[in-house]
């Protein structure tokens, strides 16, 4: 899996001043491999996604960008600046 250090593994947008470090696969199930994303991307996977759930995408970014809630977040936060705040939704 190629990482760029300047942008967030899951919107591609460049990194902002705060900077948090994601497992694809979570370390409970084996994950070793950290990759940067912001705060919000972040709370958004683990709102949306259990740990059974992201280690079945054996940390693929395509698989869970295909999720429809998930692709509705990317496709709103895309246009957004690098720091951009905003509540995260829990998993209903």
């Amino acid at each position: 899996m190629s990482v760029d250090p300047e942008s967030c593994w899951l919107c591609a947008r460049p990194l902002g001043r705060r900077v948090e470090q994601h497992h694809p696969v979570p370390k409970s199930r084996g994950g070793r491999l950290t990759v940067p994303v912001h705060p919000i991307c972040h709370r958004t996977l683990h709102a949306r996604f259990t740990n059974v759930e992201l280690a079945k995408t054996d940390g693929e970014r395509d698989a869970l960008a295909a999720d429809p809630e998930l692709a509705r977040f990317l496709a709103w936060i895309g246009g957004k600046p690098p720091d951009f705040h905003a509540p995260t939704r829990r998993r209903r």
